[in-house]
């Protein structure tokens, strides 16, 4: 029977994966608050899951800030079948990270009353036929789009669908992203190096490479926090390595294994079929088709298998650019 009113000065514990954090399991926790003066929140990870116990750890640290969070990483059975001595090992586990004996246990499981008698503590059964929030983490890890609005924010960006608008100078890739995020019904993520050249006012050096860099992650970053299910990117690191190999000869090592590691779920390549615009930023007119294949050549060391080129009237580029977005998205 599910407990969610009564009030005790003694402390709680919640067991759990996390993979991913859900709205269900803040859900138990704030029950867990209104019940206990101090919970502690395992999270139970093996090294062969899909997502790292340790990023689960730290996004538990941050959705619960004011409960202990231990991260737990012995290699235990996940189901009683699987091992003769299943409770008694993970009695163990626990007392070894709970030393004090927890006063509830609370689970939104039917394990719950079996392991909650071996501790000695009360369990509470929270939301066990998740009317209050319809939603797993398997559910989220099968179909995390479709499961949106049950994700933290803190949690989207491992799951958003990142579509990056990449190419040569004065292809149209700002009016593009923001056009396609307007359409979208999310956010752009705008490129990091313009302002940061605007802030600097004067020429970039080999010495802003890695500066960009880092602002350039640290700004997608963020705006994939406020993201709806896809992030558009006005450029990427795809950008900062043409770039830095184009005027200074390298690009630090770290950059081009963030960008392996970072790479997008598309790149829309804008061509330089359209006019050239005059900008303070931009001084290479006379190079359009030396830095399109700059970029595509990046593209190939980076491992991008396939991209969609963007060119046309701007009516073919905004159809072809939907076209390769929705193709996405249904298999998303």
């Amino acid at each position: 029977m599910e407990e969610v009113t009564r009030r005790s000065s003694g402390s709680g514990l919640i067991i759990g994966k996390f993979m991913p954090p859900h709205l269900g399991h803040l859900h138990l926790i704030e029950v867990a608050r209104s019940q206990v003066e101090q919970l502690t929140i395992l999270v139970c990870s093996l090294a062969a899951e899909p997502i790292s116990g340790h990023l689960r750890y730290e996004w538990m640290c941050e959705l619960a800030p004011d409960a202990r969070v231990v991260h737990v990483t012995d290699e235990n059975p996940s189901e009683p079948h699987q091992h003769p001595r299943f409770w008694e090992i993970w009695t163990h586990t626990i007392r070894r990270a709970v030393p004090t004996k927890p006063d509830v246990l609370f689970t939104s499981e039917k394990y719950g009353d079996e392991l909650a008698a071996r501790l000695g503590a009360r369990h509470v059964l929270v939301d066990y036929p998740r009317q209050h929030m319809p939603v797993s983490a398997s559910m989220i890890r099968e179909r995390p789009l479709a499961h949106w609005q049950y994700i933290p924010a803190c949690v989207r960006p491992y799951f958003v669908k990142r579509i990056v608008v990449t190419g040569s100078e004065s292809t149209g890739k700002t009016r593009l992203a923001g056009d396609l995020a307007a359409h979208y019904g999310t956010v752009r993520a705008p490129e990091f190096a313009r302002e940061h050249l605007d802030a600097k006012n004067r020429p970039l050096d080999s010495s802003d490479i890695e500066l960009i860099a880092r602002g350039q992650i640290a700004t997608e970053e963020a705006q994939a926090r406020k993201a709806n299910r896809i992030l558009i990117l006005d450029t990427d690191l795809v950008s900062t390595i043409a770039y830095a190999n184009h005027y200074y000869g390298f690009c630090p090592p770290w950059i081009v294994s963030a960008a392996r590691e970072r790479q997008a779920d598309l790149y829309l390549l804008a061509d330089i079929d359209v006019p050239w615009v005059a900008d303070p930023q931009r001084d290479r007119p006379h190079m359009r088709e030396h830095m399109q294949m700059l970029f595509r050549t990046t593209l190939a060391d980076l491992g991008v298998s396939s991209y969609s080129t963007i060119n046309g009237s701007w009516a073919e580029r905004w159809r072809h650019s939907c076209a390769a977005i929705d193709a996405l998205l249904l298999t998303a």
